[in-house]
């Protein structure tokens, strides 16, 4: 007897459809899974065998050949655990084949018959919904990350034995019912607030700089200074994640593995990977070519702290993806392009002490030291950093005297009337910009008119700073920003000068 269910595979965040075609024939006993398998889809054999056992069904005897079609692509993982019992049942009799029709079924099985989360189910479901399957059974732990999606009945199981009864008519499961994103962008919280900040305004102003058009940040100062929970604070002043850039989030995190236990991402990312960091761990690889912290960060913020101390190999992999935007991971057998769309936000000491200008603290260290400890960042990423920002370290007797901070809820406004204002000017963009740090060389002019006063100012400062092509492109895509905070609609001298601020420590420290 031959039984066919629909289930899902995964390539890189992109699902696709695979069919679980379950045959029981007459013959010595043998159970035999065929359609490229890897090793994890092998050994389901074993635990769709004891699951069905211990869930209270008899396994059929005789030759078992489950094909996963298409044969062709690698399949990989546990989620085939489930479909394969479901369809040995129906062969055995005791599901009727016909109610497993319309269905795409996910999961993997415990030896007792329970159902385990999957990895990637998010992208799996909504690739099952674009093919116009009709309902869908997932693991019942999988469903919080499930729980905005439309168009689709999603049915959550947590044993074997309720997945069965389902389908047999006896314990209807009820589908999933859903929640409008708004709500749960009602319930989140923060944990951090610039109005814990004290001080440090200068290095506020830059930040919210930088969050309003999206650029790249390196901040330089002494330790204790607050460079750390001024990154930490950068998500809560960024516009709230539309649906579906939570979506595109949400669904690298759970192919990684990563989803947190509230499901669905609703709080933009904040990835901070240790100095000592692999090149596969930020960028990504493995075997499977799987996604890594660039990518998990992905509408989010990377944070890099200690930067001179990260390899030298790991920082310049960085380069190709601050400027397209994705990262392409190839293997030996498997290749995956990943979304990698972050602000990138480094932080560092100016010299190896980390005293270097600290007004409680004397610096010990030579100048030649305090050259090779900066030079050990190189001169094309400093070039893709389009701020660099001089932390500086505040006395406690300043620390106690300072008032009431700004809060992060103020300083978003801010930052979404600059959004607002960059939207209406790409929206007709062929190329998809939607902030200034995205301005390439085709449209950088049109978006970037500048008064006479500002273009002479612009031109004199990156003769004397000795600037680059690239940082010149920083210098104004940084300064048309200014100009959308003040509401401007041509980027004046005044926001230049601010702009050129941001790269001075090339000539101070790198010169």
């Amino acid at each position: 007897m031959l039984a066919s269910i629909t289930s899902c595979g995964l390539s890189g965040i992109d699902g696709f459809t695979v069919t679980a075609e379950v045959n029981l024939a007459n013959g010595m006993p043998m159970f035999e899974i065929v359609g490229l398998p890897d090793a994890s889809v092998k050994e389901s054999r074993e635990r769709v065998r004891a699951a069905l056992k211990n869930s209270g069904f008899s396994f059929p005897s005789g030759r078992i050949t489950v094909n996963l079609a298409p044969a062709d692509l690698k399949k990989e993982g546990p989620a085939y655990d489930l479909p394969i019992a479901l369809g040995l049942l129906a062969c055995n009799g005791a599901i009727d084949p016909e109610a497993l029709r319309g269905v795409c079924v996910l999961g993997e099985l415990s030896l007792d018959g329970s159902v385990r989360p999957i990895r990637g189910v998010l992208p799996m479901v909504i690739h099952a919904r674009q093919s116009g399957v009709q309902a869908v059974m997932v693991p019942e732990a999988n469903l919080l990350e499930l729980r905005c999606i439309e168009g689709i009945d999603i049915l959550g199981a947590d044993s074997l034995l309720q997945a069965a009864r389902h389908f047999q008519g006896e314990e209807e499961i009820a589908p999933l019912t859903t929640l409008p994103y708004e709500q749960l962008l009602r319930e989140r919280s923060f944990s951090v607030d610039f109005c814990h900040v004290k001080g440090q305004r200068s290095a506020k102003r830059a930040l919210e700089i930088a969050a309003a058009g999206g650029h790249n940040v390196l901040m330089i100062g002494p330790p204790g200074s607050g460079k750390t929970l001024m990154a930490r604070c950068m998500p809560t002043i960024l516009p709230d994640m539309r649906f579906d850039e939570a979506l595109e989030t949400t669904r690298i995190h759970s192919v990684a593995g990563t989803v947190p236990p509230t499901g669905l991402l609703t709080e933009r990312p904040f990835r901070s990977p240790h100095h000592t960091a692999s090149h596969a761990s930020l960028v990504g690889g493995g075997a499977n070519a799987l996604p890594g912290e660039i990518s998990k960060a992905h509408n989010g913020v990377l944070f890099l702290d200690e930067l001179p101390e990260y390899r030298r190999d790991v920082l310049e992999a960085l380069r190709q993806p601050l400027e397209d935007g994705f990262v392409t991971i190839a293997r030996v057998s498997a290749q995956s392009t990943y979304p990698a769309n972050f602000v990138l936000v480094c932080s560092m000491n100016p010299c190896p002490c980390g005293n270097l200008g600290s007004r409680t603290q004397p610096c010990r260290c030579t100048q030649t030291a305090i050259r090779r400890y900066l030079n050990r960042i190189s001169g094309p990423l400093l070039d893709r950093i389009d701020m660099h920002i001089e932390v500086e370290s505040i006395p406690a007797e300043r620390l106690s005297r300072e008032g009431q901070e700004e809060c992060s809820a103020d300083i978003r406004r801010r930052v979404e009337a600059a959004r607002e204002i960059q939207r209406r000017r790409y929206a007709d963009d062929p190329d998809g910009i939607r902030i200034n740090a995205q301005l390439s060389a085709r449209n950088l002019n049109a978006a970037c008119r500048t008064s006479d006063e500002a273009h002479a100012l612009l031109l004199l400062s990156c003769e004397r700073l000795k600037l680059s092509n690239r940082a010149y492109t920083r210098v104004l895509k940084v300064a048309r920003t200014i100009a959308d905070l003040a509401g401007s609609e041509r980027i004046e001298a005044e926001h230049i000068s601010e702009a050129v601020q941001y790269r001075t420590l090339d000539r101070k420290y790198w010169g």
